[in-house]
């Protein structure tokens, strides 16, 4: 049986890595003082800015992180703002078309600032990020596999993880 996190005794919810949250504020922390630290103060890495036109960086970068907001919030908002009565698998709303919504708005949210100004360093910490969330995906898929087991794994062949079927 895999250690888990549970959510205030829902039996609707599968659980999460003990670590999950800890490690999400961590990598936000490291992030956003990588990316502060390298676009704003030293510019140790941001030289590609100066070959892409700023109002096209920030109008690239806002889109993604509008994206990113939109993913995170109809995530959170379908798994958490109500107990569901059938505990089966959620595949209403945005989690017919990706598996791990809340994730992806998580990474897509780094990238749209990486995006903005072009960090190199910022882009290190991205991929870091891109590594934890698919050890954090694939252990809480895990845990979905035990609790729902043949209708996860047919939720799981017919919805992607990461990039979204429109």
């Amino acid at each position: 049986m895999l250690e888990r996190k549970a959510h205030h005794d829902r039996d609707d919810l599968a659980g999460e890595h003990k670590f999950g949250d800890a490690g999400q504020v961590l990598l936000l922390v490291v992030f956003l003082v990588v990316w502060i630290g390298d676009s704003f103060i030293r510019h140790y890495t941001d030289f590609l800015a100066r070959w892409v036109p700023v109002y096209g960086r920030i109008t690239a970068g806002a889109l993604i992180l509008i994206l990113s907001g939109y993913l995170a919030k109809s995530g959170l908002s379908i798994v958490f703002d109500d107990t569901r009565v059938h505990t089966g698998v959620i595949r209403e709303g945005i989690f017919g078309r990706v598996r791990h919504p809340v994730y992806l708005g998580s990474l897509l949210f780094y990238l749209g600032l990486t995006v903005i100004t072009f960090s190199i360093a910022s882009a290190v910490v991205l991929l870091l990020a891109i590594l934890f969330y698919s050890y954090i995906a694939s252990y809480e898929e895990r845990l979905l596999i035990e609790k729902f087991g043949d209708e996860y794994r047919k939720y799981r062949g017919e919805v992607p993880r990461w990039f979204p079927l429109w």
